[in-house]
């Protein structure tokens, strides 16, 4: 009897283990879907507008000055003036640096010296030529003579002429020694300082001055866009360039394309593409990497939605539209199309429809919903039409 009561005591004991192993293994479905499937979500909302949207072409770029000036010296001297300060803004024609210029003074004034001299002779020349034609004339002299007093007047306007060519290379020279901006823009670091000799058509260079206003960006495009591009250009259209910082997301610059290159570049498959941008606040700063953004087309009056209200599943996407009146969410497919910022054109959907922008882990369709915001407009990244 006894038997019999351990045996059901141990049965019993079998069935409640298995019992429980089986409800530790039972699958269970996330808390969020639960509570979706079963409950109400709490989510906040967007609303789809009407407006419009640029069509971008992103790419990065470098800022390139329209003009960089390296200037070196072009007469050997000693250096006596500096008179530029590290980082100032000049204009064209200031002062720079000044090269002892005495010597090619010098050299100017004795030039200029053998000029008068030759001059002279060549009034003498002249005047005994008017004699001389005189005296033929009255047949008091041969025509040899005659002659050979037009052959001296023309040899000595010949010497007058290369005595004007030696005073003013002489005078360039002494021009040289005083060094001016040939552009407006920005000094960089001081190079050289007083008492340096320097040496001519040496490569070290004296003074760079970079012009900052209007200042470029290069950058490259897909050759695949050319087809967008292109015509615009050809119609002197102004396409809008916008630069971004190295992060791309503050605006530092707002330009128009101003050329394409001549050639596409086979290893990559993009071609250079430049912009003009008036950088009155200096923000734009020679060599620097920024992000472009060139606008080649927009589209009106198309749905405008939040990025972020998008949902994918595989190659298909959706949004959860909300039917507000009886608390419901209702998942409709979308074809996205341009994306500018945080926003895009979609299809799919009507302007005016309340889309759910939060809890998509818990949302299902048919889901019923609690609102716990104000509906907000799509995005300020593009405007709306009225």
């Amino acid at each position: 009897m006894r038997v019999i009561v351990w045996l059901a005591i141990l049965l019993i004991f079998a069935v409640g283990f298995v019992l429980i192993l089986r409800h530790k293994n039972a699958p269970t479905a996330p808390a969020g879907r639960r509570a979706g499937a079963g409950g109400t979500v709490a989510l906040t909302t967007a609303t789809a507008k009407k407006g419009d949207i640029g069509v971008y072409v992103d790419a990065i770029g470098t800022v390139t000055p329209v003009y960089t000036t390296s200037l070196t010296a072009q007469v050997t001297g000693v250096i006596t003036q500096v008179h530029y300060r590290e980082g100032q803004i000049v204009k064209k024609g200031d002062p720079l640096v000044e090269i002892d210029a005495r010597p090619y003074i010098a050299t100017l004034q004795q030039a200029q010296g053998t000029l008068e001299r030759d001059q002279n002779v060549l009034a003498q020349a002249e005047m005994d030529l008017a004699r001389y034609r005189d005296a033929w004339a009255k047949n008091a002299i041969p025509k040899q003579t005659l002659d050979d007093q037009e052959k001296l007047v023309l040899q000595d306007q010949g010497t007058v002429k290369l005595d004007q060519g030696q005073v003013q290379f002489d005078q360039v020279q002494v021009d040289f020694c005083h060094i001016t901006s040939p552009i407006s823009g920005r000094v960089g670091l001081r190079l050289v300082d007083p008492g340096n000799l320097v040496v001519a058509n040496a490569t070290t260079p004296l003074v760079v001055v970079t012009q900052l206003q209007p200042t470029t960006v290069i950058f490259t495009i897909p050759e695949d866009s050319l087809g967008q591009v292109q015509p615009h250009l050809h119609q002197k259209a102004a396409l809008a360039v916008t630069a971004f910082d190295r992060a791309g997301q503050q605006q530092i610059g707002a330009g128009t394309l101003i050329s394409l290159d001549t050639l596409i570049d086979t290893t990559t498959g993009t071609v250079k593409a430049r912009a003009l941008f008036n950088n009155r606040d200096n923000a734009l700063y020679p060599n620097q990497f920024v992000n472009t953004r060139l606008l080649v087309n927009t589209q009106h009056n198309a749905t405008l939605i939040p990025t972020s209200t998008i949902q994918h599943n595989g190659t298909s996407s959706f949004v959860y539209v909300l039917d507000l009146e009886n608390k419901v969410a209702h998942m409709r497919s979308v074809t996205p199309g341009v994306v500018d910022g945080n926003t895009t054109a979609v299809t799919g959907v009507n302007p005016g429809d309340v889309l759910a922008n939060s809890s998509f882990d818990k949302l299902q369709d048919n889901s019923k919903i609690v609102v716990s915001n104000t509906p907000a407009a799509s995005s300020s990244s593009g405007s709306t039409a009225p």
